[in-house]
């Protein structure tokens, strides 16, 4: 097990993504700038029930979550810290805990890392909808850097980025075979294109 600090919210980061935050609360700001001195990783993961912020009581806590690293940072026009943070290792839930600061620690159990995965025929159309999506200036402004040959980062980068409700993000971030995303997504873009 690994002891990490985590950020809680409503969205799902999966390996690949990137996500914008916006930093206001103190515990999350020294977070960050710990994170970005130390270069540490800290655990994101959708909060289930419960809210984060201004309860006693500890939320409910998804038992998946994704290692997240800064990638970007910037002051937002609102004075707000911004930072953009990419997904890495995912984790599995262990015992977590509120410090006294406020801030949420867990014992975490690391998932094997993704091993690059090649592209297959029948997977093309998922390279074509990144590609398009790619296109879109919200998402060139994130940068995300996929490497089109790797199923995996095909995959996983468009979870991120379509549509989906984030309890579906959830789920398919804990499918453990490429082939068995790669279905999902299949159906999912039918749906989303009105195909089924």
């Amino acid at each position: 097990m690994t002891e990490i600090a985590l950020f809680p919210l409503s969205a799902v980061l999966v390996p690949y993504g990137r996500m914008p935050l916006q930093i206001f609360e103190q515990r999350y700001l020294d977070l960050v700038k710990s994170s970005m001195r130390s270069g540490d990783s800290f655990g994101m993961l959708r909060i289930e029930r419960g809210v984060e912020v201004g309860s006693v009581r500890l939320p409910e806590l998804a038992s998946i979550g994704t290692l997240a690293s800064i990638v970007d940072w910037d002051q937002l026009e609102n004075g707000l810290l911004g930072v953009t943070v990419e997904g890495g290792q995912r984790f599995h839930l262990g015992d977590f805990w509120r410090e006294n600061n406020g801030l949420i620690r867990a014992e975490v159990e690391l998932l094997p890392p993704l091993e690059s995965t090649a592209m297959i025929d029948v997977w093309e159309p998922m390279r074509t909808v990144l590609q398009g999506l790619e296109a879109h200036p919200h998402v060139q402004r994130m940068g995300m850097p996929a490497d089109l040959q790797d199923a995996w980062q095909v995959a996983y980068s468009l979870v991120q980025l379509l549509p989906l409700e984030e309890e579906l993000k959830l789920e398919l971030l804990s499918l453990t075979a490429i082939e068995e995303l790669m279905r999902e997504l299949d159906v999912l873009l039918n749906a989303l294109s009105g195909e089924a």
